[in-house]
């Protein structure tokens, strides 16, 4: 009967061993976050390589340009690239919103990054909504917008979540349209 006992005990601690490392494992979110193999270094942007419009756009980087890590150069440039699409209206609001970044004190700044980057960290579809919501509550008249606000300051986390779940209930997310990357 030990024997017995201990044969099925062994056994099950051999089947049970894979599953136990598999727990230990690094989860999936993080290694889809991470590439199993090392990114390459960014390779770094000729200013000549840039057409005359970004150059016009980017002149405030000419004289340094050749200094900028790889990494900042490739998005100046694909940021110029977005720029350059845009409508007038587009760049007007753009660049007013830029003005207002700079008059931000570093915490904030910083605090901004932070909520970004937890809303890139969302699914898309949780993306989609907030999208969604945010968009709702801009059409909003702003006496209801401020009384929101208000409601939202003096709630406690508890409430919070609460009246996040409501909104989820009576505004249910459309899904998400395909990325244009995915297209």
């Amino acid at each position: 009967m030990n024997s017995t006992r201990a044969m099925v005990l062994s056994a099950v601690v051999l089947l049970c061993a894979p599953l136990t490392l598999f727990a230990q494992a690094t989860p999936p979110a993080a290694t889809a976050a991470a590439p199993a193999v090392p990114a390459a270094p960014a390779a770094p942007v000729n200013w000549s390589s840039l057409s005359s419009s970004q150059q016009q756009v980017l002149s405030r980087f000419g004289t340094q340009w050749n200094s900028l890590p790889p990494e900042r150069q490739q998005a100046l440039a694909r940021g110029s690239e977005r720029y350059l699409a845009m409508s007038p209206e587009q760049r007007t609001q753009a660049q007013d919103r830029f003005a207002h970044w700079r008059t931000l004190p570093p915490e904030q700044r910083q605090q901004l990054r932070s909520r970004w980057q937890q809303f890139q960290a969302l699914p898309p579809s949780e993306r989609e909504a907030v999208r969604q919501n945010f968009h709702r509550f801009q059409q909003l008249p702003p006496a209801r917008k401020q009384m929101l606000r208000e409601r939202w300051r003096n709630a406690t986390p508890a409430q919070r979540k609460e009246m996040i779940e409501h909104a989820r209930e009576a505004h249910p997310a459309k899904p998400a349209p395909p990325h244009p990357s995915h297209r």
